[in-house]
């Protein structure tokens, strides 16, 4: 398969040319117009510091159907006892930074290079990245972000300072979506943490095709305003 060198026109190859590991196209820039249409094309960037901004799009791709979320008994427990306080929106650049800079196993370095951090910011003010917090006595300890397109959820990354934070963060989200009408959430990459979940990997012509009917409903930045008390309602 050919490797797409961008150029600065608003246009991505099809994601069939991607190469076996799901490498699909270099160059380009990380405009917010240029991030949405990427996520449209089931394509995201991905790249380490110093290296060209580069864009793929996997297949089979890591999914999951809000509808579908499985949760195990032990984590359920934690779930009921509300050992955590979760929000959403309240601390967008906190949740980023940490994920750059919380160490991963078999990872040596970080993908949310400054570039990233500032275009997805640029995209919380836009009313499009969120972030889902939680606190343990007021402090920040666990956490993810995604972007928010029609009704597609598009997750990005998650860090956790306590034990199970980030797990309870995910799962309110993923209530809250399924309660909002989401139709699916990008995992982007499989890992045994998200398939513990329910996820599962499917094509990507099946996923480009649930993407493109999801993504063309409206953009709804309201969907977000009553998260909080739903997550301080919800029964578990």
């Amino acid at each position: 398969m050919p490797v797409f060198e961008l150029c600065a026109d608003l246009i991505f190859p099809h994601p069939s040319y991607a190469e076996e590991d799901g490498f699909l196209a270099y160059g380009g820039d990380l405009t917010s117009e240029r991030i949405i249409l990427a996520y449209k094309n089931g394509i995201f960037p991905w790249f380490n510091p110093g290296d060209p901004i580069m864009w793929w799009s996997p297949n089979p791709r890591c999914v999951l159907f809000p509808e579908k979320l499985k949760v195990s008994k032990s984590l359920l427990t934690v779930l009921k006892k509300k050992k955590f306080t979760i929000k959403c929106d309240s601390a967008f650049l906190e949740v980023i930074v940490h994920c750059a800079k919380t160490a991963r196993k078999k990872q040596t370095g970080t993908w949310i290079t400054n570039e990233i951090i500032d275009a997805y910011a640029n995209l919380h003010k836009m009313g499009i990245a969120h972030s889902i917090e939680a606190y343990q006595n007021d402090k920040l300890v666990g956490g993810l972000y995604g972007l928010a397109i029609g009704k597609v959820f598009f997750g990005e990354s998650m860090f956790y300072h306590v034990s199970d934070a980030s797990k309870v963060a995910f799962c309110h989200l993923v209530k809250y979506l399924n309660v909002k009408g989401y139709q699916i959430i990008d995992n982007q990459m499989q890992t045994e943490h998200l398939m513990r979940f329910g996820s599962e990997l499917i094509d990507r012509s099946a996923f480009l095709d649930i993407v493109k009917k999801a993504c063309a409903e409206e953009i709804n930045t309201s969907n977000w305003t009553g998260f909080n008390s739903f997550c301080s309602n919800i029964a578990w």
